[in-house]
C-alpha cells in the first residue's frame, strides 16, 4: 500500500471526472488515520467547492449542531475524517445538486477505509452515503433513519443537514427528540477517548 502522503497527494491531483465537472476539479475532504469518527457525505456544494473547506456552508453549521461540536473540533482531522462519496462539486441539476460522481468512490474509498487505525463510528449523511455504506436497498430515507438502532453503535444514517430538508425535519420531530441526543452522546464519548 502506498504511503499515506503519496495516496492523499494522488487523490488531491485526481482528474478522473474532469470532463463531467463544469466547475472544474477540486477534491475536498479531510483525513487522518487516527480519526475515530467518519463523516460520510455525498459531494461538496458550490460554496464548499469555492472555499475548499468541507461543510463550510449552512449544512455544516447544522451538522456541527447535530454533532454537538464547535468548528475547531470538527476541523481537527484527528477527531473527524470527512470523506464524501464524490470529492468534487458535481454541479446543479433540475432539483438541486447532481449526485456524486460514481468514479470517485470506486477509485478512492477502499484506500481511505483501509488506512483508518481506530475508526469506531460513521455518520452517514443522505441517501447516497447511506446506500453506499448500508445494505438498505430502496427503503425510504425516513424509514432507514427511523430504524437507526439497527446500525448502532458503529453507524448512524441521517438525512442530509441541508436547509433544503427543513420540511423533513418539521414532519419528523422524533428525529430531534431521539436520534440527535444519541448522536451527541456517542460523539462526546468518542472525543473523550482521543
Amino acid at each position: 500500500m502506498a504511503s499515506l502522503e503519496s495516496f492523499v497527494a494522488e487523490v488531491r491531483a485526481c482528474s478522473r471526472c474532469a470532463a463531467h465537472l463544469a466547475h472544474g476539479v477540486r477534491p475536498v475532504f479531510q483525513f487522518d488515520p487516527r480519526a475515530r469518527i467518519l463523516i460520510a457525505g455525498q459531494a461538496p456544494g458550490a460554496r464548499v467547492h469555492a472555499s475548499g473547506v468541507p461543510f463550510d456552508d449552512a449544512s455544516g453549521e447544522r451538522l456541527r449542531d447535530w454533532l454537538g461540536v464547535d468548528r475547531a473540533t470538527f476541523y481537527d482531522p484527528a477527531c473527524f475524517a470527512i470523506l464524501p462519496l464524490g470529492f468534487c462539486y458535481p454541479g446543479r441539476g433540475a432539483s438541486g445538486d447532481l449526485p456524486p460522481r460514481a468514479e470517485c468512490a470506486a477509485a478512492w474509498r477502499a484506500g481511505f477505509m483501509a488506512r483508518f487505525e481506530r475508526l469506531e463510528f460513521t455518520v452517514l449523511l443522505g441517501r447516497y452515503a447511506i446506500a453506499y455504506h448500508l445494505a438498505v436497498g430502496r427503503e425510504p430515507l425516513t424509514d432507514v433513519v427511523r430504524g437507526w438502532q439497527a446500525h448502532w453503535p458503529w453507524a448512524l444514517p441521517l438525512p442530509h443537514p441541508s436547509p433544503r430538508n427543513n420540511a423533513w425535519m418539521a414532519r419528523n420531530p422524533w428525529f430531534e427528540q431521539t436520534v440527535l441526543p444519541a448522536l451527541r452522546m456517542r460523539v462526546a464519548a468518542l472525543l473523550d477517548k482521543a
